[in-house]
């Protein structure tokens, strides 16, 4: 439970976890560029087996997108615990759209995009909420009987 407590350690785990969401961010090409003939192959194999085709490049896109950002929302949380879970979802709006306006502005073979706002944004708000509840289950647990 200290550690949960320990908020100077979650802001510079929150700082730590900037790097690689940095580097994904701002690398000069998309960072599935290498893969993308193979996942292409890899869908379409998948729908020519019964997979639906919504299960699609954007639907796989845009779940990285909620999965990068579920960690800066988790540890956002746990870094400020008194910010409310919408709050922290701001945060990850704000964060999305430095990174998108720095793509737009400075990486001409990246993409800004307003949907990576609502689905980075969707992260972090899950992040939080996932933080919130691990929190409150924690802390229920080491209630001491005589405080019930």
């Amino acid at each position: 439970m200290k550690l949960l407590q320990n908020y100077r350690l979650w802001r510079l785990i929150l700082i730590a976890t900037m790097v690689p969401l940095a580097l994904i961010a701002f690398w000069p090409t998309p960072v599935d560029q290498p893969i993308q003939g193979l996942l292409t192959r890899i869908l379409r194999f998948l729908h020519r087996n019964g997979i639906p085709n919504w299960f699609s490049y954007r639907f796989l896109e845009a779940s990285a997108n909620i999965a990068l950002f579920i960690p800066i929302g988790f540890i956002s949380s746990l870094a400020f615990p008194r910010k409310a879970w919408w709050r922290i979802g701001a945060f990850g709006l704000l964060l999305s759209g430095t990174i998108e306006l720095g793509q737009l502005l400075f990486l001409h073979d990246r993409f800004a995009s307003p949907v990576d706002l609502v689905t980075n944004a969707s992260g972090s708000v899950i992040g939080a909420l996932l933080a919130i509840a691990a929190r409150r289950k924690l802390q229920a647990r080491c209630l001491p009987a005589a405080d019930l």
